[in-house]
């Protein structure tokens, strides 16, 4: 099979196709021929040689996919050759076939195309698991993403919205901004001229705030929590280290919260896409969350799908297609 691997670390021409053994599923184990990957921050960080798989996952690039079941395990259930499914990743996804714990198989929901499913388990998970598993983000609540036209953003703008919260969100473009508020933001943030913290906490302050910039952005973060606020941090664009001011979030009552997904143990994934099946699903299936794919790209395009991602002006998501 053809795959993208990081054998340096680089930029985007870093990035190489190589021949890899056919892949053999073991226990609990399927594998699917691969339609479509897409292309996340963690996969460029990879690329950099900042975030190496974790232990006994696969060298090749790519944390979401969606195709048919190539073959099947012992002890799978529920699952047959032919079937289509998306996937949460390790790595593995950016490649003609890969291999998945069978719990992080999930059906395509109805309606959308099957290469377009590859957009919606990683943001799926991560925006499920941290909003509303752990953050527990309550409609009427104030609810603050940055980034909300990126993957994670447009999906965490159109859930919030459609589970009955207020969403504010942070964009650097008036272009990016409209879309953040066509998909359901009350209000639009140009973080290059408008304070945040100050919008809103004029507004009553954050209920909940996800962030994936970290150092740059913790001060602000907690200075916008309302009381009992909860700051979910789940990536490090903006740096590793800061300063916590902890007479501030003592004031509100706050908390902190700082987690990841790729390295969760299997059973806690599965749990996740059980319950993305169970509550995330039916919102895609009846037009409440819509999948936001700008652009896409072959696999032997690997390269150039990577410089639109360094280049952050892209919206919503890049697929890499097989």
């Amino acid at each position: 099979m053809r795959a993208v691997i990081a054998p340096s670390p680089g930029g985007p021409d870093s990035l190489v196709i190589a021949d890899l053994p056919d892949l053999e599923p073991g226990p609990g184990e399927v594998v699917l021929d691969v339609v479509a990957s897409a292309v996340n921050r963690a996969d460029t960080l990879q690329r950099m040689g900042f975030y190496p798989p974790p232990p006994g996952a696969s060298d090749v690039l790519g944390l979401e996919c969606s195709g048919t079941v190539r073959s099947v395990g012992a002890d799978v259930t529920g699952w047959s050759v032919g079937d289509e499914a998306c996937a949460l990743l390790a790595g593995g996804g950016y490649a003609e076939q890969v291999l998945v714990p069978a719990g992080q198989l999930m059906r395509v929901p109805a309606g959308v195309p099957l290469a377009t499913a590859a957009a919606l388990p990683e943001v799926a998970s991560t925006v499920w698991s941290n909003v509303f598993m752990i953050a527990n983000l309550q409609p009427g609540e104030l609810f603050l993403v940055h980034g909300g036209a990126g993957g994670i953003g447009t999906f965490a703008i159109q859930a919030a919205a459609a589970l009955g919260a207020r969403v504010f969100t942070t964009a650097g473009t008036p272009e990016k901004q409209q879309l953040c508020l066509d998909l359901g933001a009350e209000r639009a943030i140009n973080y290059r001229d408008e304070d945040f913290v100050q919008v809103v906490s004029e507004a009553g302050g954050a209920d909940v705030v996800l962030d994936n910039m970290g150092a740059k952005y913790l001060g602000p973060n907690v200075r916008a929590l309302a009381t009992e606020g909860r700051l979910v941090i789940i990536g490090m664009q903006g740096g590793i280290k800061a300063e916590l001011d902890i007479a501030a979030l003592l004031g509100k009552r706050g908390a902190v919260i700082a987690t990841s997904l790729r390295s969760r143990p299997v059973a806690e994934k599965a749990a996740i896409c059980r319950a993305v099946e169970e509550h995330v699903w039916p919102l895609v299936e009846a037009g409440r969350i819509k999948p936001m794919v700008q652009a896409e790209f072959s696999l032997d395009e690997v390269a150039a799908a990577h410089a639109l991602m360094d280049a952050g002006e892209h919206s919503g998501k890049i697929l890499l297609r097989t």
